[in-house]
């Protein structure tokens, strides 16, 4: 998607500079619109008598940050919730950050809700893109203290399988969470790990060697 702004100026730069202006861009990101000169504009005589302004239409592309930003407002907005979203792009990622109070509800069980979000997020990104974009959406720093947990929860589950030979079986997790068990304990020589049922009842095994 993209937006046009029609704008004026003594000269073509001051139009552009008034169009970065309705953007609220900087002079660095210039490269984030694309101009169209309407009318050079003139001097005219001694500068005064039949002068014209420079006109331009300058048009701003989304960015696949700013594409995930509208849609997720969109959408927050329609669920009657009130957050701010910041985002912003680093290599192949989109970095999604809400914040706000009482935003619970945007997180949900487990965080399911928070990773239906990412996942609608990502659709949008990618949909007429050439190169695949990872989406990560977060609110309060829950994705990190969640891996925390579950670090936590997979060294102890896995300390009671060593101690009583007996397999555990955990919760239903996305893949998500999933992951970061697997990985906690993939270096541990002493347990093995797999995952067994069908989405979104998967769940992992945590069982000795």
């Amino acid at each position: 998607m993209s937006y046009s702004v029609e704008t004026t100026g003594k000269t073509v730069n001051d139009a552009i500079l008034a169009a970065l202006l309705e953007f609220d861009l900087d002079i660095s990101e210039k490269d984030r619109i694309k101009v169209e000169v309407l009318d050079e504009g003139s001097k005219g005589i001694f500068g005064i008598i039949g002068s014209k302004v420079a006109r331009i239409q300058a048009t701003l592309i989304e960015t696949s940050a700013d594409c995930a930003k509208n849609f997720l407002e969109d959408v927050i907005q329609k669920m009657g919730v009130t957050a701010e979203l910041d985002a912003f792009e680093e290599d192949n990622n989109v970095f999604m950050e809400l914040k706000g109070e009482n935003i619970g509800i945007l997180i949900g069980r487990r965080g399911e809700t928070l990773d239906s979000l990412q996942y609608l997020a990502s659709l949008v990104v990618n949909k007429n893109s050439d190169t695949y974009k990872r989406v990560i959406l977060d609110t309060e720093n829950y994705r990190k203290k969640r891996e925390e947990t579950l670090i936590k929860l997979a060294e102890r589950l896995a300390g009671r399988v060593i101690k009583y030979k007996k397999s555990l079986t955990l919760e239903p997790m996305n893949p998500y969470e999933r992951r970061i068990i697997h990985s906690a304990l993939q270096n541990n020589k002493q347990i093995r790990t797999y995952s067994v049922g069908d989405e979104p009842n998967r769940k992992v095994v945590i069982t000795s060697r």
